[in-house]
């Protein structure tokens, strides 16, 4: 290295982008000064700390912003929680209320087979939404738009035109489908005779497709009083479906319903002030503040390293005549400072959310949690990072660095097995079993499979299918499993094994000596 020729780099000088050197001092003196500087570059902050007596401010952020984080997660979680209880009891309330007989069944199960029964139902919930304020313990009401409540809707979809003779075997059917609808106010009150006649309303149960019944209630959650939130206004947009699209004798029944929340157009809570209100949002603004100068130093590092390697790259092309690998390259770019302006961004994104949410002007309350939620989680993965600074607890990155090439490849070539058996379970055993409906569920039940979970039930469903199918069914789980727990999970987990002792061995006393 001392027989080469020596360089220097010109002060702050640059052309075309590119850093230019010169042949006026030693070359050994240059080749120790840039040593140093990528030796400092690649310091943990206490190695910095104790090299210059540089503060790890950037890793001061850090902690603090795991702790305000997480105490802003939690308390957004809560009110989370609460909004998401009170719809699902508020729909739990309504299948009590408008479905005649309801008894908790399982989804899609609450079905009707006659038609005195479909007309009494389709009665009892008008007769119930007409008597709704007597009748309910909750605090509901009709919706009123410019002083008129608005109406309940019954719509009932019908092919255009249908003739069916099946003890001829013939039928004459026009496919368009064709939508009627009746509205009906509060204050209207029918019996069972008197409902057709009034409105002119009847099914054609050979055309008819579908009977949709919309309504509007609304209420107010009260329940956040207690935690020192403002109660949110609710409107609950209902849908109340008989689906006769089958044609097989069987008419589904369900509730679905869609929420709107709002703040209350006036509101009074005796004794409260909005204190705790302020105190929220300013914690919220102290988060995002942290967030911001953290996203700054971190974006700032970031750029730092890259400068630094196209000025490594320019250096060991002109002193070495060789080319940087971009492997080599890519150590310049922190991997851990990406991790936290991604975890940066969403929390600023999250924390704008629920200010929006705290002060009534959004609703958007599963996007700001999805924000927190990953945020939170890639703040406290971000820990490993300072845990890496201790040799002992550093072996779980390193193993992971390390296998997660042969890991990706393992899990390419394993796909396309487990694809095989997804597509070929949906197509043979979908129409028999509840677990292979849908691609989706596939998915998922495979998947619980191969993690040992659910076992029995999956075969035990099976055991009341035609023959062919049943023993189809034998051959596709047994080889299934077999293959995926005994052979594939376990090559997989000899992947991470074998990488782990590897680094193990590296890390010894012995070894290193």
């Amino acid at each position: 290295m001392e027989d080469s020729q020596p360089l220097t780099r010109s002060e702050e000088r640059r052309q075309n982008g590119h850093y230019r050197w010169s042949t006026h001092t030693p070359g050994s003196k240059v080749v120790e000064d840039f040593r140093r500087r990528l030796k400092y570059f690649f310091m943990n902050p206490c190695e910095k700390y104790r090299a210059r007596g540089r503060k790890p401010w950037k890793l001061m952020l850090q902690i603090l912003k795991i702790a305000i984080i997480t105490i802003q997660l939690v308390s957004f979680g809560l009110s989370n929680e609460m909004m998401v209880t009170f719809k699902d009891e508020n729909l739990m309330t309504f299948r009590h209320l408008f479905l005649k007989g309801y008894k908790d069944h399982r989804q899609g199960n609450y079905a009707l087979y006659t038609k005195a029964d479909v007309y009494d139902h389709i009665h009892y919930i008008i007769n119930t939404y007409i008597n709704l304020q007597n009748m309910t313990v909750g605090n509901l009401a009709y919706e009123r738009t410019d002083g008129e409540f608005t109406p309940l809707s019954v719509c009932q979809e019908f092919y255009k035109n249908c003739s069916i003779d099946p003890e001829n075997e013939t039928f004459d059917i026009d496919p368009h489908v064709d939508k009627d609808c009746i509205s009906i106010y509060p204050e209207q009150s029918f019996n069972n005779s008197s409902l057709a006649t009034h409105l002119n309303f009847s099914l054609d149960f050979k055309r008819l497709l579908s009977v949709n019944i919309y309504l509007t209630l609304k209420t107010i959650n009260l329940q956040t009083v207690r935690h020192h939130e403002l109660p949110d206004c609710y409107d609950f947009h209902i849908m109340i479906m008989f689906d006769n699209r089958a044609h097989s004798g069987k008419i589904k029944v369900d509730v679905e319903n869609d929420v709107t929340i709002y703040e209350c157009r006036d509101w009074n809570v005796t004794g409260t002030s909005g204190k705790n209100d302020y105190l929220l949002l300013w914690f919220d603004s102290v988060v995002i503040l942290a967030c911001f100068t953290s996203l700054i130093l971190c974006t700032r590092s970031v750029i730092n390293g890259i400068q630094l390697q196209f000025e490594f790259t320019v250096f060991f092309h002109v002193y070495y005549k060789k080319i940087v690998t971009w492997s080599d390259r890519m150590e310049f770019v922190n991997g851990w400072y990406i991790l936290i302006i991604v975890s940066d961004t969403l929390t600023i994104a999250g924390s704008a959310l629920k200010i929006g949410i705290q002060t009534k002007f959004l609703t958007n309350y599963d996007v700001c949690s999805i924000l927190l939620g990953t945020a939170t989680m890639l703040v406290w993965v971000g820990v490993i990072r300072y845990l890496g600074f201790f040799k002992k607890y550093n072996i779980l990155i390193l193993t992971l660095r390390a296998a997660f090439p042969n890991v990706i490849r393992f899990c390419c070539c394993a796909a396309m097995i487990y694809l095989g058996y997804c597509f070929c379970g949906w197509i043979v055993l979908g129409p028999y079993h509840d677990k292979f409906r849908t691609l989706d569920r596939v998915t998922e039940c495979l998947f619980s499979l191969i993690n040992g979970d659910d076992m029995y039930a999956t075969f035990l469903k099976m055991r009341d299918k035609g023959y062919m199918v049943w023993l189809f069914s034998r051959l596709y789980l047994y080889s299934f499993i077999s293959l995926f727990i005994y052979m594939v999970l376990s090559l997989f987990i000899a992947l991470i094994t074998d990488t782990y002792e590897t680094i193990k061995v590296s890390l010894s006393p012995l070894h290193s000596n």
